[in-house]
């Protein structure tokens, strides 16, 4: 990576106002990186998050991000169009813009990576390198992403991708849990559960993942220039693993849970862009998934891995769903797995 030596490193975070690109950024601040971010408000953005380096500019302006990524080390790509819209249209745009900067910088990327590549032939044990046929266009979209991304490791462009489950987790947003499993800033009165009892299915804590990407970044010399890696996260074995968590974090052992209204989101998804992407995500909740980790622990040691009463704990309080003084979990320190 460009400017090791240097005791300041810089990174520059494209979605530093999202989930995954804020708790990155963050996470980088404490070690003491140099943090940049661009945003299309940077005043704004700014005093929300004051310890960053606000640029004014447009992920999707090549010149914006090539004028942010002056002199970093690393560009954290963690940016996507909102509510799942203009992604045909977006999403590509912005990754060259990132690729390009970084190729003139000697950067390194880091993209938080999904299973939306993947379709239904490579479950149900996903590895990094399972064969990618996705089933939507969202999935197309990110397969294309990934062979970009590959195109310019083989040029010299250092790349890492982390691919994890759903993630959940009190500043992540467009997910399952937060709109599906519960309603936010609502108390608890019913689980909507979109899967089906006995279908293993695969969560990722946000803090979690994103530890995850900082460990691997902080190891960046023993990394291959093209570094892929899954992680096992919270590993839901048979459907109801999940709901028990939130149920007992509540307090409220018999919970109602309640079958996600496939049938709504079908009806609707014709005029609601997000339900659309929704129902062409059905088949991650009938088709078990397991992502096994040993690349992942064979260069970590172990995964970071919060225990899933306290993730769920933080998770709803941030959501609005449960205040502090009525967890019903008293949280520990992380474990590793």
């Amino acid at each position: 990576m460009a400017r090791m030596q240097e005791e300041t490193k810089i990174a520059l975070v494209l979605g530093a106002t999202g989930g995954i690109g804020g708790a990155v950024a963050r996470g980088l601040s404490k070690r003491g990186w140099q943090v940049r971010a661009l945003n299309r408000n940077a005043e704004k953005a700014a005093q929300a998050e004051p310890a960053f380096d606000w640029r004014q500019g447009d992920a999707m302006n090549a010149r914006d991000v090539r004028a942010a990524a002056e002199g970093v080390d690393l560009i954290v790509h963690a940016v996507n169009p909102p509510g799942y819209r203009n992604w045909g249209t977006l999403v590509l745009p912005m990754l060259d813009s990132t690729i390009a900067a970084a190729k003139a910088e000697g950067a390194r990327i880091l993209l938080p990576g999904t299973i939306y590549n993947f379709g239904r032939d490579a479950f149900p044990i996903l590895t990094e390198d399972a064969p990618q046929n996705p089933d939507t266009d969202k999935g197309l979209i990110r397969r294309e992403m990934e062979r970009r991304l590959k195109d310019a490791s083989e040029t010299g462009v250092g790349v890492i991708i982390v691919r994890a489950g759903d993630f959940f987790g009190p500043g992540a947003a467009n997910n399952w849990f937060s709109q599906g499993l519960v309603k936010p800033g609502r108390p608890l009165t019913a689980i909507s559960y979109p899967g089906r009892e006995g279908t293993a299915h695969q969560w990722a804590y946000l803090p979690d993942v994103a530890e995850t990407m900082l460990r691997l970044v902080e190891r960046d010399e023993r990394l291959p220039r093209f570094a892929v890696y899954h992680m096992r996260g919270f590993l839901d074995r048979d459907g109801t693993e999940m709901v028990a968590a939130i149920r007992r974090v509540a307090g409220k052992p018999q919970l109602p849970v309640r079958a996600f209204p496939w049938w709504l989101i079908g009806l609707t998804s014709p005029f609601v862009p997000l339900f659309r992407e929704l129902r062409k995500m059905r088949y991650v909740w009938r088709e078990p998934l397991r992502m096994p980790n040993e690349r992942l622990l064979a260069v970590l040691g172990e995964e970071p891995h919060t225990p899933i009463d306290e993730a769920v704990a933080t998770t709803l309080r941030g959501l609005g769903c449960m205040p502090v003084e009525s967890a019903a979990v008293t949280t520990g320190d992380r474990v590793l797995v």
